[in-house]
């Protein structure tokens, strides 16, 4: 019974600290009490406005005061995220939320298109932060960072 209050007490601590509704689907659910976490394991989704993430597994995480801390998203992970002047679709092999600062951080063959501005960026990391719109894209020797964009046309 103790389990079941505190992973009614860990939902309610998602919903509280997006504002807006999130709802997270998955085929199987699995909350840790010791570790103030929840994992959602298969087809597992996160949706919260029209923004939503999709992966193998989903796993939230919650700091000392049920609030969340986190989510990460794991194995086949895509995307889409959308703010008034922004639209982003994107996919990676992990990819980890930080709600109070508003930053995705996708690692592992990640990839973003930018959809309002047509531009495309991968590399082995991107950090993107929703509230300045800016990233920061880490490449290796082997698979350096690419990002294409289109030119104007002169008139």
């Amino acid at each position: 019974m103790k389990g079941l209050k505190y992973t009614v007490i860990l939902l309610l601590g998602i919903t509280l600290l997006f504002a807006e509704k999130v709802q997270v689907t998955s085929d199987h659910m699995k909350a840790m009490d010791m570790k103030k976490e929840i994992h959602f394991i298969g087809n597992a989704k996160v949706i919260q406005l029209e923004n939503w993430i999709h992966g193998d597994e989903i796993i939230v995480y919650f700091n000392e005061n049920n609030e969340t801390k986190k989510y990460e998203a794991i194995g086949q992970v895509t995307f889409e995220l959308k703010q008034k002047d922004a639209f982003y679709k994107g996919s990676a092999d992990k990819v980890t939320y930080y709600p109070k600062r508003s930053e995705y951080i996708l690692t592992g063959k990640a990839v973003i298109d930018d959809l309002v501005n047509k531009r495309h960026v991968n590399g082995d990391e991107i950090v993107l932060d929703m509230k300045t719109g800016n990233a920061n894209v880490k490449g290796n020797r082997e698979k350096p960072v690419k990002f294409i964009f289109d030119m104007e046309k002169k008139k």
